[in-house]
Order: structure tokens, then C-alpha cells, then sequence
């Protein structure tokens, strides 16, 4: 990647230069995807970090995220790569979502997480937090992805970017 490409290049192209770079980790689920996480440049870390919230905040709720994505870590990844993209409303409601997730973690991790959530307290709690987050979201026009075409574009060297001479 060069910084030519994230000045010139239509959003969308931006966004082919992120995920193709984003598409050398492993599988999310993969036990090695955080540690490999935390090796790439604080933007790509950033990026890779909140690709699942985008997704979850698209299909399911804050509740659904902490039950398909049940691992502190990469949890404590997403609220900092929020926060690193400049995303500090929606890290803010995602950091309160993930407090509400913690007191019923072992639930979130147990089997039969899918069956338990509908009508729970941790449900109950999220709930006003997910119609601010949807209302985010939607607003952004591409969700989080919109930050990170705004994130490349200002700050290239982050992304490991070189500059062309």
C-alpha cells in the first residue's frame, strides 16, 4: 500500500486496500486472532478490531456481538480501535454495553448462549444503548467503515503506509 492510493482512490477502493490487507489475518474465531491483531500498525489493528461490531451492529444487536464475539480481549480491542478511529460516541456506548456484558459473561459463554439472551436482563440493559448505536451507525452511511476510509486518508502512516517519492 502507498499514501497515493488512499489521496486518489474513491472510497471504495480505499476499502479493497484495507480488507485485502485485513484479509492476511486468521479466522476470527482462530485463538491466534488477537495476537496477530496486536502485531499490525494501530490503524489496521484498529480496523480489524471493529469489523465484527460493524457486522453485528448491521444484523444483531450490542447483546448479540458479546455472545458471538465471547472473548474480553478482542472486546478491550474494538473499544480502543473505536477510540483509535475516532469513533468516541460509539466506543463510549460500546465500552457501557460491554460493563452490561461482563456481569452475565459466563451466561454469554455458556452453549446455549442464543437461547438465553431473548428476554434477559443483559438484553434489558443494552437495549436503550443498541437504539443510540443503530442511530450511529445508520447516520455514518457506511457504518464504521466510514471511519476507516477517513481514518486512511488522514493518517496513512498508521495503516503502515508508504509515501511515494
Amino acid at each position: 500500500m502507498n499514501a497515493g492510493s488512499f489521496a486518489t482512490g474513491t472510497d471504495e477502493e480505499v476499502l479493497d486496500l484495507i480488507v485485502s490487507e485485513l484479509d492476511r489475518l486468521p479466522a476470527r474465531d482462530d485463538p491466534g486472532f488477537v495476537p496477530e491483531l496486536r502485531k499490525l500498525p494501530v490503524g489496521l489493528r484498529a480496523m480489524a478490531a471493529t469489523y465484527d461490531l460493524d457486522v453485528s451492529l448491521s444484523l444483531d444487536d450490542l447483546g448479540w456481538h458479546f455472545g458471538n464475539w465471547h472473548d474480553v480481549e478482542l472486546a478491550e480491542e474494538t473499544a480502543a480501535g473505536l477510540e483509535e478511529l475516532g469513533a468516541n460516541e460509539l466506543a463510549a456506548i460500546f465500552r457501557e454495553a460491554l460493563g452490561h456484558a461482563r456481569r452475565f459473561w459466563d451466561d454469554l459463554g455458556a452453549e446455549q448462549w442464543a437461547d438465553w439472551y431473548p428476554g434477559s436482563r443483559l438484553e434489558e440493559a443494552v437495549t436503550p444503548l443498541n437504539a443510540k448505536a443503530w442511530a450511529l451507525h445508520e447516520a455514518l452511511g457506511n457504518g464504521i467503515l466510514s471511519y476507516w476510509v477517513q481514518y486512511a486518508r488522514s493518517n496513512p502512516g498508521k495503516l503502515g503506509v508508504t509515501h511515494d517519492d
